[in-house]
């Protein structure tokens, strides 16, 4: 009689410990962008909330992109190529509702844009030991990649195809992005090159907890409803150029006093849902955004819009979770857990 073996399947805690201590691949589901013509980067500057003007070639960098109103509508990965523009959307946005936003922009003469350019695509991948994998799709010296910056690379099993290597990711391990006119290839020699090295694909749970403890929990919460100021994302503003991007004019510069959206630890095992009420010795003070999926065992991880000042670090609070019983809350800094790629070499 013969018997099947049938793997275990993989929990979040599992893919929050591979990208934490090794590395983790992901498919990369949000639709690409292509720009070209000369005056594509003056199209950029129309929506993106920091200007191209200095933006070097082979490079990439975030930006944030705001609706008409002022509030965020998308954080995008912009990519300068060759004489080609790429985008690639962080936060979650369909192929549709990107493409309703930028056919209300003002295409200059000579530039095209392309959604979802026919054969391409995204693979990513992240951890301590990501650069002992990006060092299979390149002929030099894996450590002359520089954060942000952009090369070619080659598929080892198909020589005729495009792809550029780019150092970037959402994690604070090492990251990498394999963009790619063969997209199924590129993710497959990901994969191998992954489980050479010991490490494996990764879901969208474990993925967004360490995302969470990087500080970028916008990626898989989204804005929900919150403005440039209260996400906390005022940063990605060039505040120099209000008036000159669309929905700039709405914007207020952020303040001392105003709410502000503050990650704290709870319990494990405490679920929080989405509009609960956090209390401080029994005043309400903000309330709850978003809780991190539980794929770190030592707590839970809750981001909340918080009144002024109670979004400072160190303040104990507390929320009724999910069975009504009142659980402790503690606000606390951001990046949560320290990475290890900052103590790994990469050689």
């Amino acid at each position: 009689m013969t018997t099947t073996t049938i793997a275990p399947s993989r929990t979040e805690k599992d893919d929050y410990a591979t990208v934490r201590t090794t590395v983790g691949a992901y498919r990369v589901d949000a639709p690409l962008v292509r720009l070209s013509g000369d005056d594509r980067l003056a199209l950029l500057d129309q929506f993106l909330a920091k200007s191209g003007e200095y933006v070097d070639p082979d490079t990439v960098r975030e930006a944030l992109a705001l609706n008409a109103d002022g509030t965020p509508f998308a954080v995008l990965l912009h990519f300068e190529i060759g004489e080609e523009s790429w985008l690639l959307p962080r936060t979650q946005v369909t192929a549709d509702v990107l493409r309703g936003y930028l056919d209300e922009l003002d295409v200059p003469e000579g530039v095209t844009v392309e959604i979802e350019p026919e054969g391409w695509g995204a693979t990513a991948f992240e951890g301590p030991i990501a650069w002992s994998v990006a060092a299979r799709f390149v002929d030099f010296d894996i450590s002359g990649l520089t954060l942000h910056a952009v090369t070619e690379s080659a598929l080892p099993a198909d020589p005729a195809a495009f792809a550029h290597l780019a150092r970037v990711g959402t994690t604070g391990e090492y990251g990498y992005l394999l963009i790619s006119n063969a997209p199924d290839a590129a993710h497959e020699a990901v994969l191998a090159a992954v489980a050479e090295q010991g490490g494996a694909p990764v879901g969208p749970e474990g993925l967004a907890r360490v995302q969470a403890e990087a500080g970028m929990a916008v990626y898989a919460s989204g804005f929900a409803g919150l403005t440039v100021d209260q996400s906390d994302l005022s940063w990605m503003i060039d505040w120099n150029r209000i008036g000159e991007f669309q929905g700039s004019e709405h914007l207020v510069k952020p303040t001392t006093g105003t709410a502000r959206l503050t990650a704290l630890a709870a319990p494990a095992d405490s679920r929080f849902t989405a509009g609960s009420e956090v209390t401080a010795g029994g005043r309400p003070v903000g309330t709850v955004i978003w809780q991190a999926p539980s794929a770190n065992p030592e707590e839970e991880l809750v981001l909340a819009l918080l009144d002024a000042p109670f979004w400072v670090p160190g303040l104990e609070l507390s929320a009724q979770d999910e069975q009504g019983a009142d659980r402790p809350l503690r606000t606390v800094t951001l990046p949560r857990v320290i990475a290890r790629s900052l103590t790994t070499r990469i050689s």
